[in-house]
């Protein structure tokens, strides 16, 4: 793995050494701050763009095109909200997905399933332990972005999210966030529509370079990526881990996201 990341400057592999305590300090202090950290150039010079070339021909011809209208949600309907509230403005998303079954043996894999990693995310997380899915399909995902699509804005349904970027395109694809806009206990549901409406001050863009692993708190903070422009696709993989061991996808989770059961 030490030709895959650069551990000379994130020591995973060194559990529990000075080194490795600071790089958990300083990950745990920018997730209280910020709502996430960045580990810029996780990855060696090169590793991103051979793992791109990987995944390209799965990329290119069997991956999921997932185009829907959603709402911020990704539910019908609020109970508490009339159908025409701002904060159920519908906006769409365009994405491109190969599943963790689609690319075995792969880098992205290795990385996903790498242990030190693993107990790293835990310990910034504050989680006494971290397990791998157990989902064939769910486990790690590339994503895929082309000229013209966007993730736009949602939550997510876990408390963190980890992703990996591989490719940034020329232009767009930006990683768009606000952090905290609502809470466990506070939906705030007018900030939301503030956001949607392009007037929230608090919204900030993060314009990462491939190789960057990202951490941040995706279930109460809302992000989306912004509209890709020109030839080179975003290309990014999401790592799902879990408190439990042995998590898997409903069959209608698996054709909702993928299009396919198996």
């Amino acid at each position: 793995m030490e030709d895959i990341l650069d551990l000379d400057r994130y020591p995973l592999d060194r559990e529990g050494s000075p080194d490795w305590q600071r790089l958990v300090e300083a990950s745990t202090a920018a997730l209280e701050a910020n709502g996430m950290f960045n580990l810029e150039g996780f990855l060696r010079p090169g590793v991103a763009e051979r793992t791109v070339a990987e995944i390209r021909p799965v990329m290119d011809t069997r991956s999921h095109v997932h185009k829907r209208m959603h709402n911020i949600y990704f539910k019908p309907s609020i109970p508490e909200l009339s159908p025409d509230h701002p904060a159920l403005r519908k906006v769409e998303t365009i994405s491109h997905t190969v599943c963790a079954d689609q690319i075995p043996g792969s880098t992205v894999l290795a990385i996903y399933e790498y242990e030190p990693l693993v107990r790293f995310l835990a310990a910034t997380m504050g989680k006494p332990q971290l397990h791998v899915m157990q989902d064939p399909l769910a486990r790690a995902n590339v994503m895929g972005y082309r000229a013209g699509e966007a993730l736009n804005w949602h939550f997510d349904r876990s408390e963190f999210t980890t992703t990996l970027l591989l490719q940034a395109p020329e232009r767009g694809g930006d990683f768009e966030y606000r952090t905290d806009l609502r809470s466990d206990d506070d939906p705030n549901y007018d900030g939301v529509a503030q956001l949607l409406e392009g007037r929230d001050p608090e919204a900030k863009i993060l314009r990462m370079r491939a190789g960057t692993l990202n951490v941040f708190r995706g279930k109460n903070t809302a992000h989306r990526v912004t509209t890709v422009e020109g030839e080179r696709e975003r290309m990014i993989a999401v790592f799902s881990y879990y408190e439990r061991p042995g998590v898997i996808f409903s069959e209608e989770e698996r054709i909702g996201f993928y299009g396919r059961a198996a």
